[in-house]
């Protein structure tokens, strides 16, 4: 009797010790996930507070109308959910090109040093975007399938674990190509 015994404890501890670890796990990615987030977040506030400045140096040039820009204060103070910040990081994102392709009408704005500085920061946040949205991403995806994986859902279904939405902006979006004027000196060269 007393292998038997021994036997049950053995399942017994290793059983708990799955448990905390399979728990452990989800804590781990979702802490990595929030993390990640937060890299995402950074990275779009400095893009966002680049917008203005790319604004005024076009404006000198022609009025535009910047109504997506004008609930900053909103978008930058967290209060709206991953998925919306997605939704709203796309309409941004679609007006940002526009805005940049209006300055291509515009060979003395893009001359300007002030300007090239600033699409050399743009350039570079829009990096950093992108490697904190692969990031999120690839955590998102091993939390997603902790969640799946048996029988590790039942844990995440008895503590609340759900499955988390990536970040993907919308690829019709992104696949717009802006009109890009050139200027009468351009096509006279040729």
């Amino acid at each position: 009797m007393q292998p038997i015994i021994m036997l049950v404890i053995f399942i017994l501890v290793a059983s708990i010790a799955w448990f905390i670890n399979a728990y452990n796990r989800f804590i781990k990615y979702k802490n990595r996930i929030e993390e990640a987030w937060s890299g995402i977040d950074v990275a779009l506030k400095r893009r966002f507070n680049l917008i203005p400045n790319l604004i005024r140096a076009i404006e000198r040039y022609e009025e535009h109308e910047t109504k997506i820009f004008q609930n900053k204060n909103d978008y930058l103070d967290g209060s709206t959910g991953i998925s919306n910040r997605v939704e709203e990081e796309s309409q941004i994102s679609k007006s940002l090109r526009g805005l940049l392709a209006l300055a291509e009408a515009y060979p003395d704005l893009k001359a300007s040093e002030n300007f090239l500085d600033l699409q050399n920061s743009l350039s570079e946040i829009e990096e950093d975007i992108q490697k904190a949205r692969n990031r999120y991403n690839s955590y998102v995806g091993r939390f997603n399938t902790l969640i799946e994986s048996f029988p590790a859902k039942f844990i995440a279904g008895k503590f609340g674990f759900e499955k988390q939405n990536y970040f993907a902006l919308d690829l019709a979006t992104q696949r717009e190509l802006p009109e890009v004027g050139f200027s009468e000196s351009r096509d006279s060269k040729k």
